[in-house]
């Protein structure tokens, strides 16, 4: 898997956190997330997945 394709999967991944993070903030407190809120679900979503694809990207080799 190229280092392209992992950027965007993960960048995905991150913006799908940070989506649902939002959502279920909203709807337990009913306002919008704090941005730094959303922002550190992405980034700690993102560590996990990267390391997931390098694994994956390491069998195929």
């Amino acid at each position: 898997m190229t280092p392209w394709h992992k950027l965007i999967i993960t960048i995905l991944a991150m913006l799908v956190a940070s989506f649902a993070a939002g959502r279920l903030w909203f709807a337990a407190f009913d306002f919008a997330i704090p941005s730094y809120l959303a922002g550190m679900v992405g980034g700690l979503t993102a560590i996990p997945v990267w390391e997931l694809l390098r694994r994956i990207g390491k069998k195929d080799a």
